[in-house]
């Protein structure tokens, strides 16, 4: 049994059970007696426990393990939910967190065990119910030897097995063969939670070096659990014993093996000399078996053998584990999928008898199919897209926790409101989003909130409050980043600009409020007077325009003074597809999205003015500035001798630009395919390629860029 085969779902499983944890932390910790909440982190952290035990993740295993028990106290009464408590829970997380991006990234957990946490956890645990230090388990573990003073102890627990004829007949055969005659007696730890799955595992190992004869009890009840920490067994075996116990004590979760070689002779002769017995003794010091990677479980003995030294396996990490590959989808969007691809079935079908029966030349009939091919194939693609959305919250969820420790790290208070979480996204831009966001939060409870005592002077409410909304504006998503703090003083941001040399005094000048603001954005750029571990360093609003220009977005930000900011992320639903006009530039086809376009001029050449130097028009009031897209796409220049010419309007945020294109083809649905990294494009405004109909290939324009 290879547990390795079910690491995604273990990791994507951990994912969620964490994150439930953390969401019901923050209620407990301002719902002390909430009995649902108490009881839905029990489950979570028993479920963990379970998880991580299955898979062999001891140290996971057993910090959850305490978790559970701190909880089970608090669900008895014994025990109350105090501060300290809660932030010893989250440390508690946190290391839950580092088990697993350490699996993720090696298929091991690691060798740190986080003793400070447990003895935290241990302490509170004592403190709340007034009960002694609990004696650990390993000082319980390292008492059995002493009992065993005699080698015996009741613990060769084979020796009471009844051998019934044909085995015994086994076990001669065996010895005529020069086979090794072992019995031996297996110990499950007591905490372990799937018994049969161990002995599961146990008989496999042996069966790798040689045949197990009897097991008592019988394999069947071990099959279903009916036994207690132990079964015996009779094993034949060519390797010595030292080999066939190690390769035993390699499962995780066996406290011990004792056993020891048996002569034919004293399985004839219950009654005869005793030979000497090579008794194993307790189970290896904690250092060296939790050596052993506890995903190799299953693996043949001599591996098992070659892997207890003191240090841990090196894993291999070619197959490593990818995560957030797997989306949840409603069976009733699936359904849909499956009867649209039947209707594409008959489609194809219809198309096919056509051509092959010569009724292609009934043109009205062949329209028809290929109309209905198309309505198909639209509907198709729209449900694809349906099942490819999932909502933001499952970036989103993390964020409360995050404004907890800035809280108590900045010694600020306040409060985050979220709203519109079940705003859909393509699944590749949200995995996209969580850091920009998460910058844009920090920025606000550092930069934007005001300390607790400047809020009081200036008249507001002590908590400073944060708002993370998200909702669909048509074909994009927008999210806002709100808080109701200081505001950002422009003049501020262009001294800063000033003495850095940004700009110069006489630009700053002439700049507008929101040219200003739009510094905040250029890389090391930071108005903190105080570099902190959570800004200050000029990182943050540079990586959150580059990776949602990238995204194909853009970010605004408004303020006033005094009253707050607000940063707005505008979002396309999907990376995949998108609704395309297509346009001729020289002897080329290019695309520019629908979603960047306003309107399509025809503008007169007379119409053409000129700002220091560049061409501009003025559109109903407003001054746009003209891009000549034969010029920055390096093509011959069109013939001068027209009147007119062919603008398209591309709009980002509030800024315009005239893009001027050759001809109009039509809008168009196109699927946007990657230039990938062997096409080394130094201009950022071709943000891939698309093929056409005819096997032509478009390159598709990012209007963004542009402007």
């Amino acid at each position: 049994m290879d547990v390795n085969q079910y690491l995604e779902i273990f990791l994507d499983e951990t994912n969620e059970h964490l994150q439930s944890l953390s969401d019901q932390l923050m209620i407990l910790e301002n719902e002390p007696e909430n009995e649902d909440t108490i009881n839905e982190i029990f489950r979570a952290a028993h479920s963990l426990k379970g998880m991580a035990g299955t898979m062999g993740y001891k140290r996971m295993q057993a910090l959850t393990h305490d978790m559970e028990n701190v909880f089970s106290e608090i669900r008895n009464g014994k025990m109350k939910v105090t501060s300290q408590l809660v932030d010893v829970l989250f440390q508690t997380l946190d290391a839950l967190e580092e088990y697993k991006n350490t699996i993720q990234e090696t298929q091991d957990e690691g060798t740190n065990d986080n003793a400070a946490i447990i003895q935290a956890l241990q302490k509170c645990l004592d403190e709340g119910t007034g009960a002694a230090p609990e004696e650990k388990p390993e000082e319980k573990k390292s008492e059995a030897p002493k009992a065993d003073a005699d080698g015996d102890n009741g613990e060769k627990k084979w020796k009471n097995i009844n051998l019934q004829e044909h085995e015994i007949n086994a076990l001669k055969e065996a010895e005529e063969k020069k086979m090794n005659i072992y019995g031996c007696t297996v110990f499950v730890q007591e905490s372990c939670i799937l018994k049969a799955a161990r002995a599961f595992l146990v008989f496999k190992a042996i069966e790798e070096l040689g045949e197990i004869i009897i097991s008592d009890p019988s394999t069947q009840d071990i099959e279903d659990e009916k036994f207690d920490f132990d079964f015996s067994l009779y094993i034949v075996s060519s390797e010595p014993y030292d080999k066939v116990a190690e390769a035993i004590k390699s499962v995780s979760e066996i406290d011990r093996v004792v056993g020891e070689e048996i002569p034919i002779e004293e399985i004839l002769d219950k009654d005869g000399q005793e030979t000497k017995a090579v008794e194993e003794g307790p189970a290896p010091a904690p250092a060296e078996e939790e050596a052993k990677p506890a995903v190799q479980e299953a693996a043949p003995a001599s591996a098992a053998a070659q892997n207890t030294g003191s240090a841990p396996a090196k894993k291999q990490t070619a197959n490593k584990p990818v995560v957030n590959r797997t989306v949840r989808v409603d069976i009733e969007k699936l359904d849909v999928l499956m009867n649209l691809v039947s209707e594409l079935i008959i489609a194809k079908n219809s198309l096919v008898s056509y051509s092959s029966g010569g009724q292609a030349s009934n043109n009205s009939s062949f329209n028809e199919q290929i109309e209905y091919l198309e309505s198909v194939t639209t509907n198709l693609h729209e449900s694809v897209m349906k099942v490819r959305m999932v909502p933001i919250e499952s970036i989103t969820t993390k964020f409360p926790r995050m404004i907890r420790d800035l809280s108590k790290k900045l010694n600020k208070k306040m409060e985050l409101y979220m709203s519109g979480e079940d705003t859909e996204l393509d699944r590749t831009v949200v995995d996209e989003i969580g850091d920009p966001l998460m910058h844009m939060l920090r920025n606000s409870a550092d930069h934007g909130l005001e300390s607790t005592e400047e809020r009081v002077a200036n008249g507001k409410d002590p908590v400073g409050s944060i708002f993370l909304d998200a909702y669909q504006d048509g074909n994009n998503v927008v999210i806002e980043v709100k808080d109701d703090g200081r505001g950002i003083d422009v003049e501020a941001v262009k001294r800063k600009a000033i003495e850095r040399g940004t700009i110069t005094s006489e630009q700053g000048e002439v700049m507008s409020s929101k040219e200003i603001i739009d510094l905040l954005f250029l890389p090391s750029f930071s108005t903190a007077k105080v570099v902190s571990d959570v800004s200050g360093r000029g990182v943050g609003l540079d990586v959150v325009k580059s990776k949602i220009e990238a995204l194909g977005g853009d970010v605004s930000v408004k303020t006033k003074l005094g009253e707050g900011s607000t940063f707005s992320i505008r979002l396309p639903l999907t990376l995949a597809i998108i609704q395309a006009l297509m346009v001729i530039v020289g002897d080329e086809k290019y695309a520019i999205s629908l979603g960047s376009i306003d309107t399509i001029e025809d503008i007169s050449v007379d119409e053409i003015k000129y700002v220091e130097a560049k061409e501009v028009i003025n559109l109903r009031g407003n001054v746009i500035p003209i891009v000549r897209l034969h010029e920055v796409l390096g093509l011959e220049a069109p013939e001068e001798n027209r009147d007119s010419m062919i603008v398209v309007i591309v709009k980002k945020g509030d800024q315009y630009a005239g893009l001027v294109v050759d001809e109009l083809i039509g809008q168009q649905e196109i699927v946007i395919k990657s230039l990938g990294k062997y096409i080394n494009c130094t201009s950022r405004m071709i943000s891939g390629a698309t093929i056409l109909g005819d096997g032509e290939v478009a390159l598709i324009i990012d209007a963004n860029c542009l402007i």
